[in-house]
C-alpha cells in the first residue's frame, strides 16, 4: 500500500494493501479501494464507494458515494481473467454508477475519456471505449464494446447496444434504444432510436462555423436522399466535400461496422 502523504483518508475506509493513492487524494467514510487500484492526485471518492480491479482513476475525478468502480464484467463468458478499467483526469462518477473491467476477448480494457460526466445511475459495460467529455444522463447503459465518441451526450434512460459505435458530438434522446452505428454530429430521438437530423445546438456550443454547419446539413441530406448505398453516398461525401466534419462523417461510415447504420428517415 502506497499512501501519499498529503493524501486524507478517513479511517474508517478500507484501503487494501498494494492500493496506490496519489497526492492531495481524498477517500472518505467507509470507502473501499482495492488491491489493485491506483488513484491519481487529487482523486476523491466519497463515502460508501467501491472501487476495486486493476484500475486507475485519473487526477482530478470525483466518484461519489454508493459508485461501483472496477467490478467485474456482467458478461457469462468472463472466466476470472485479468483485465482492466482505465478512468481518464477530471471526471464526475456519480451516486450508483457501476463501470466494469473488459474480457479477454473484447481487448481486456473498459476506457473512459477526461472530463467524462456519468451521471446516477449510468452503466458502462465490459470493454467499452468512451471517449472525452462525454455524458451518459441518469440510468443511460453503454453495453458491451460499444465506441462512444469525444463530446456525445447519451439521454437518460437510453440503452446502447452492444457493438455500436456513436460518433464525435451526437446526441441521444431520452429513453432511446440504440441499436445500430449513430453517425458524428447527429440526433437520435424515439423509442427504437430515429436519426432525426443533426445535433445543432451542441455545433454551435462548440463554436463549429456556420459554413461547415451549412456544409454539414448538405452532407446529411445527401445521405438521406442520395443515389446508391448509404456507403457509396458517404465515399462521395469524403471525395467531394472540402469540410473536415463532412469528411469525419463519411470515414465513420466507411469503416468497419458490427452493427449497421442508422440512416435518415
Amino acid at each position: 500500500m502506497t499512501i501519499h502523504p498529503t493524501a486524507i483518508v478517513h479511517p474508517s475506509a478500507v484501503i487494501d494493501d498494494g492500493a496506490e493513492i496519489g497526492a492531495g487524494a481524498l477517500v472518505g467514510p467507509f470507502a473501499t479501494i482495492g488491491s489493485r487500484v491506483t488513484l491519481g492526485e487529487s482523486v476523491e471518492v466519497k463515502s460508501h464507494a467501491v472501487v476495486t480491479g486493476v484500475t486507475r482513476i485519473g487526477d482530478g475525478s470525483v466518484i461519489f458515494p454508493f459508485a461501483c468502480v472496477g467490478e467485474i464484467p456482467q458478461d457469462l463468458k468472463f472466466g476470472g481473467e485479468e483485465t482492466r478499467l482505465e478512468i481518464g483526469a477530471r471526471c464526475r462518477i456519480r451516486e450508483h454508477v457501476t463501470v466494469n473491467t473488459g474480457t479477454q476477448g473484447g481487448g481486456g480494457v473498459t476506457r473512459v475519456g477526461d472530463d467524462c460526466l456519468l451521471m446516477a445511475g449510468s452503466h458502462v459495460a465490459h470493454d467499452a471505449q468512451v471517449g472525452n467529455r462525454v455524458i451518459l444522463v441518469n440510468n443511460a447503459a453503454l453495453a458491451g464494446h460499444c465506441e462512444i465518441g469525444d463530446d456525445a451526450i447519451i439521454g437518460g434512460l437510453s440503452g446502447v447496444h452492444q457493438w455500436v459505435r456513436i460518433g464525435r458530438g451526437a446526441i441521444i434522446g431520452a429513453v432511446t434504444m440504440v441499436t445500430s452505428d449513430v453517425i458524428p454530429f447527429a440526433l437520435v430521438q424515439a423509442p427504437r432510436g430515429e436519426l432525426d437530423g443533426l445535433n445543432l445546438v451542441g455545433l454551435k456550443r462548440r463554436g463549429v462555423s456556420r459554413a461547415d454547419i451549412t456544409a454539414l446539413r448538405a452532407a446529411f441530406e445527401t445521405l438521406r436522399q442520395g443515389e446508391g448505398t448509404f456507403q457509396d453516398r458517404a465515399r462521395r461525401l469524403g471525395a467531394e466535400s472540402g469540410s473536415e466534419f463532412v469528411r469525419e462523417i463519411a470515414e465513420f461510415v466507411l469503416a468497419p461496422s458490427d452493427r449497421g447504420f442508422l440512416t435518415p428517415s
